[in-house]
């Protein structure tokens, strides 16, 4: 072994048969930008996403009033560690049972909402809306 190298080899590029073929082929495509909205669909994008923002701000301080909430209860009514149901303490049932219905709900009128602020931009939706109505 001279310099680092092994005498008389030399390094091969390897590679599976489809691999060669699917580089022969060149069907490569190369990603192309989509075109640029027209401005008034720009500005109508932009208040469309403005109205989401906010209906998004709504539902996370719902969320944190749901989750702090029911956190603060527990901790204001200790006589909840106290008292069980079916084996287990009603604080634990409150956080782990009682809590995610009210997120479920949270999430579905939240869905609901951005969905009609997209309806009132003029904004097509592809299917049924959640609600039936449409």
């Amino acid at each position: 072994m001279k310099g680092g190298q092994l005498s008389g080899s030399r390094r091969a590029k390897i590679t599976s048969p489809q691999t060669r073929i699917a580089l022969a082929r060149g069907h490569r495509r190369h990603p192309q930008l989509l075109p640029l909205p027209a401005p008034a669909d720009a500005e109508a994008a932009r208040a469309v996403f403005a109205a989401q923002r906010r209906v998004a701000l709504r539902t996370l301080a719902l969320l944190g009033a749901v989750l702090f909430g029911t956190s603060g209860a527990i901790a204001a009514l200790p006589v909840l560690d106290r008292m069980t149901l079916w084996g287990f303490p009603l604080s634990w049932l409150v956080l782990a049972v009682a809590t995610y219905p009210v997120l479920l709900l949270l999430a579905m009128d939240h869905v609901r909402r951005t969905e009609r602020v997209e309806d009132r931009a003029g904004g097509k939706r592809d299917g049924p809306s959640p609600g039936g109505g449409g």
